[in-house]
């Protein structure tokens, strides 16, 4: 077979498997999101995609190939929305999930989100100090400042006892899902008010913005 047979065969392979992601996508909005970790916040969301029922060719979720500081994950997030806006089918939201932590392009990976071309497609869901406060919110309201993560997991663990970063499912532990996230949401939004009048981001979380946009997907 010569190089161009290969090539038109590649390029027929990727076109039918394209062909048969857009078939199975349904009506509501396509939206990626780029996680800062492995499998804490990917396995998070991708229990959260189950539980409202929405389907994988909607939501992308990726978390193991974008590194694990802002500003990689900003960098990925805008490599895949090219991709996928290359071949005509690019995404309508793109959330960038990470940590403010010790990360020093905290700040400056948010500026770009904001100043990007496409800024309207592209957000910034961040936590201080890490995505653990939101789980946290789960089960209890607190802006206690924290001076490191693991203070937060420490915190976590009393109602998680076997909570280990990356490698635990909090929907084994959730008794009433329902609930604890409308808790959770509204705590955080909350917490948001309240740290923004002591002019302070420690603790916060804006990860209940995007669980609120899932739900909302659910029930269009």
């Amino acid at each position: 077979m010569g190089s161009d047979d290969l090539f038109k065969k590649k390029r027929k392979a990727r076109n039918t498997k394209e062909l048969k992601r857009q078939k199975d996508r349904k009506s509501y909005k396509r939206i990626l999101i780029v996680c800062e970790g492995e499998k804490t916040e990917p396995n998070y969301f991708i229990g959260i995609r189950s539980y409202y029922r929405l389907h994988t060719a909607n939501i992308e979720i990726s978390g193991d190939k974008c590194g694990s500081d802002p500003k990689s994950i900003v960098k990925y997030a805008k490599q895949r929305f090219g991709e996928e806006k290359n071949i005509g089918n690019a995404f309508d939201e793109v959330y960038c999930v990470f940590d403010k932590d010790r990360h020093t392009n905290y700040q400056e990976a948010i500026n770009e989100l904001k100043n990007s071309r496409d800024k309207n497609i592209f957000h910034a869901i961040t936590s201080v100090p890490c995505f653990e406060y939101w789980l946290l919110l789960h089960f209890e309201y607190t802006t206690k400042p924290y001076s490191e993560p693991a203070e937060v997991i420490k915190h976590l663990e009393q109602y998680l006892p076997d909570y280990e970063k990356g490698k635990f499912d909090i929907f084994k532990d959730l008794s009433d899902l329902d609930k604890q996230l409308m808790h959770a949401i509204a705590y955080a939004e909350k917490a948001l008010k309240e740290t923004e009048r002591e002019n302070t981001d420690n603790p916060s979380t804006q990860v209940h913005i995007l669980v609120k946009r899932l739900k909302n997907l659910n029930e269009q």
